[in-house]
C-alpha cells in the first residue's frame, strides 16, 4: 500500500523507480548460518524478530568488538540498521559480512535492497551508481544461489522497473522469470503477474494471480500478494478470498490481523472487528520491511474512522501514518479528503 513530489529528470526518475520497490518482493529467510542454535548472534537475531532492533545492535557491536570476523553478526548488524532506515550502517554491515562470507546469497540479496534503498534519497548521479550496485548485488545473488527465488523476484523487478542504462529491461526480465518458471511455477505466475499490474494491465496479471490460488501453494506470503493486487482494485471479496487461503496455510500468521481488518474496512462491514483486528496488529506485530507497515496499518484504521464519521481520530490517525512514512500517498490523499468527512449528529 503504498504526494505530490516535484517533477524530476526522466533519467532521474526512472533510476529511482528502480529502487523503489525493492523490499516489497519476498522477504528473504535468513540463512542457516546466520540463525545460530544459541549464542548472542542467536540471541540478537531474537531480538530482531521482536522489532527490539537497538537492543540488538548492542549485542552485536559487542560481538564484533571482540570476533570482528563474525559473518553472521555483521550480517545481523545490518539487517537492524536497515529496519531503522541507516541505509549507510546497514551498506557498512553488509559489505563487512561478504568480506568474511562473500558467498553467501543472502548476504548479496539485502546488500543490494541497502544500496537500493539508498538510491531513493541520494542526488541523481548518485542514484545511477547506486542502482547500478543494486542490480550486480542481486546478480550475484542469484549466481551464487540459483535457488534464491527471493533474489530472483527482486531482480526481475530490477530489470522490468530500471532504465536500460543502469542495465534494466523488460526482456531480461522475462528471461529471468522462464528460469524461476523451472524452479518454482507459483513464483513465476506471481513475478508476470506482478509485471502486468506495474503496466496496469490487470486484465493480464489477474489471471496470473488466479493460476496461483488454483496451485494452492503450501506458504502465505503468495496469497498476501494476491490480496494487495485486490486491494488496489478494491475488491474486498476477492481480498477475504486470499486471505482465507493464507489462514488455511498457517493460521497463527502475525499479518492475518492486518489483511482481515482490511477485508473488512474495505468491505465496509463487521467494523468493530476490524478495529480490533488492527490495533491488535499494530501492538503485537514489530515494524519490519517484510511484513505490512503499521503506517498502511494506521492509514486503513483512519479509513474505518472516516466511515464512522469520526473525523478527528481519521484525522489522527492519517497523520499517524504519514509520520510513520511520509511517502504514504494513500495516507496523503486521505487526509486531504477529510474536509468531506461530517461528525455523525
Amino acid at each position: 500500500m503504498k504526494g505530490s513530489a516535484p517533477r524530476r529528470s526522466k533519467h532521474r526518475a526512472a533510476a529511482i523507480l528502480c529502487a523503489l520497490a525493492l523490499v516489497a518482493a519476498l522477504p528473504v529467510a535468513p540463512g542457516q548460518a546466520a540463525r545460530a542454535a544459541n549464542g548472542p548472534v542467536a540471541e540478537a537475531s531474537r531480538l530482531f524478530d521482536t522489532g527490539d532492533y537497538q537492543q540488538a545492535i548492542t549485542l552485536l557491536r559487542g560481538v564484533v568488538a571482540q570476533d570482528m570476523g563474525r559473518a553472521d553478526a555483521h550480517y545481523w548488524l545490518m539487517r537492524c540498521y536497515f529496519e531503522l532506515g541507516n541505509w549507510d550502517q546497514a551498506i557498512a554491515s553488509a559489505e563487512r559480512a561478504l568480506e568474511f562470507a562473500s558467498n553467501e546469497s543472502d548476504y548479496h540479496l539485502w546488500l543490494g535492497r541497502a544500496y537500493g534503498r539508498k538510491a531513493e534519497h541520494a542526488g541523481m548521479f548518485s542514484a545511477f551508481s547506486l542502482a547500478k550496485k543494486t542490480r550486480q548485488q542481486f546478480e550475484e545473488a542469484v549466481r551464487l544461489n540459483p535457488s534464491n527465488l527471493s533474489a530472483r523476484r527482486d531482480l526481475i523487478e530490477f530489470y522490468f522497473s530500471a532504465p536500460g542504462i543502469v542495465g534494466g529491461g523488460e526482456d531480461k526480465a522475462q528471461r529471468q522469470i522462464e528460469e524461476l518458471s523451472r524452479l518454482d511455477p507459483v513464483e513465476a505466475h506471481l513475478a508476470r503477474a506482478q509485471f502486468y499490474a506495474d503496466k496496469r494491465k490487470t486484465e493480464l496479471a489477474e489471471p496470473e494471480y488466479r493460476q496461483v490460488l488454483a496451485a494452492q501453494p503450501r506458504r502465505v506470503k503468495p496469497y498476501y500478494e494476491i490480496a494487495d493486487f485486490y486491494l488496489a482494485r478494491p475488491d474486498a471479496a476477492r481480498v477475504e478470498e486470499a486471505v482465507e487461503r493464507a489462514a488455511r496455510v498457517d493460521p497463527r500468521d502475525p499479518q492475518l490481523n492486518f489483511y482481515r481488518g482490511v477485508a473488512r474496512v474495505l468491505a465496509g462491514s463487521r467494523l468493530a472487528e476490524a478495529e480490533q483486528m488492527l490495533r491488535m496488529y499494530l501492538s503485537m506485530v514489530p515494524n519490519r520491511s517484510d511484513y505490512a507497515s503499521h503506517s498502511a496499518a494506521h492509514h486503513w484504521l483512519g479509513r474505518l474512522y472516516a466511515r464512522q464519521g469520526k473525523c478527528d481520530a481519521a484525522g489522527d490517525e492519517y497523520r499517524q501514518a504519514i509520520k510513520l512514512d511520509s511517502n504514504n500517498k494513500n495516507a496523503q490523499q486521505a487526509l486531504r479528503g477529510l474536509k468531506n468527512c461530517a461528525n455523525p449528529k
